[in-house]
């Protein structure tokens, strides 16, 4: 399964290697951008875009609504999976 983490680019770090600065839920690291430049959508234009990150890529661009929606259901999934988890720890044997 691929899991796309919702990210809002911040900064070019070098622009013709397409590289930029993400954000993700105040987690910051160095992704590519080519799959979501082009002739309309220029490396320079990127920050300030909300995007679809999946090891190390900028995936797609997502509008604001849509990337807060993502993180809202994934921290849901990741407090259910601790639960999950809880309930296995403390299952008899």
């Amino acid at each position: 399964m691929c899991l796309g983490i919702p990210g809002r680019i911040i900064r070019i770090d070098d622009a013709g290697r397409k590289l930029a600065i993400v954000d993700v839920s105040g987690v910051r690291r160095q992704i590519n951008i080519a799959c979501i430049v082009d002739a309309e959508h220029p490396v320079e234009s990127c920050v300030g875009d909300w995007v679809l990150v999946h090891v190390g890529f900028a995936m797609s661009r997502i509008d604001e609504n849509e990337a807060a929606e993502t993180l809202k259901i994934l921290t849901e999934l990741g407090e259910a999976q601790a639960e999950i988890e809880a309930m296995r720890q403390s299952a008899l044997h």
